[in-house]
């Protein structure tokens, strides 16, 4: 990818630099198995995290999925896990995430290399997440000293910013940054994350296949799709490595 005129690039997290995607979709997968097979209903599958789930703010996915399977729950506010709730089922599927990235977590190499390639290029960087587990998630993969700039669920929901689709986040981060969309790269691994950088003006959208497709990332707008960020090392520092 060609990095001239790029002054900042704004990252998803989950799947883009950590593969918590994976675990993500392993604590929605035993959270809604559990709750549809007790309401005898059809079983939850890979394809409906893909639909409903990926990418978007929690609440908003649970009641997406929820929607699709003819459930109405009231939303609930802050409500424990055993709440037969949109905001009960929110805090059932993090304990059962917060279980999981408690064995550890490890960003890709290929994303790693980009960061540093970035660095030495004086290129500044972001993360963009839904996720309001993002900071832990950072840290514990030993990146929190990376970025200077987070912008989360939780920063979302204080600030009031929709979520993805919409590109709100995005520009908040690049806002946050002090650098112009016209000047940013978003990278994103969900149809609902590469529709928000399709839809803030920015250079360039990155869809990282992950699962999504390459056709559904490039459908929802994605300029380039690559299945690894090392793909994106710019040819001289590859030639430095």
């Amino acid at each position: 990818m060609d990095h001239d005129g790029v002054h900042a690039v704004l990252f998803d997290l989950d799947g883009v630099i950590t593969p918590t995607a994976e675990k993500h979709m392993q604590a929605w997968n035993r959270m809604f198995s559990d709750y549809f097979s007790h309401r005898g209903i059809d079983p939850y599958s890979d394809e409906d995290y893909f639909r409903y789930i990926d990418g978007r703010p929690r609440l908003e996915g649970i009641a997406a999925m929820l929607a699709a399977r003819g459930i109405e729950l009231p939303q609930g506010d802050d409500d424990p896990a055993e709440a037969d709730s949109v905001t009960g089922l929110g805090a059932r599927k993090n304990a059962v995430f917060l279980d999981l990235l408690a064995e550890g977590i490890e960003a890709y190499p290929g994303s790693v290399r980009y960061l540093d390639a970035l660095d030495a290029a004086g290129i500044a960087s972001c993360v963009v997440s839904s996720s309001a587990n993002a900071v832990t998630v950072l840290e514990a993969a030993g990146l929190r000293d990376r970025f200077e700039v987070v912008v989360d669920g939780l920063v979302a929901a204080d600030e009031g910013i929709p979520g993805k689709p919409a590109p709100d986040t995005y520009l908040r981060g690049a806002e946050l940054l002090g650098v112009p969309a016209e000047h940013c790269v978003v990278i994103e691994d969900a149809v609902s994350g590469v529709q928000a950088g399709a839809a803030g003006g920015f250079a360039t959208v990155v869809g990282v296949d992950r699962g999504a497709g390459r056709a559904a990332l490039t459908d929802a707008g994605a300029d380039l799709v690559v299945v690894d960020l090392a793909e994106l090392v710019p040819a001289e520092e590859e030639d430095r490595a």
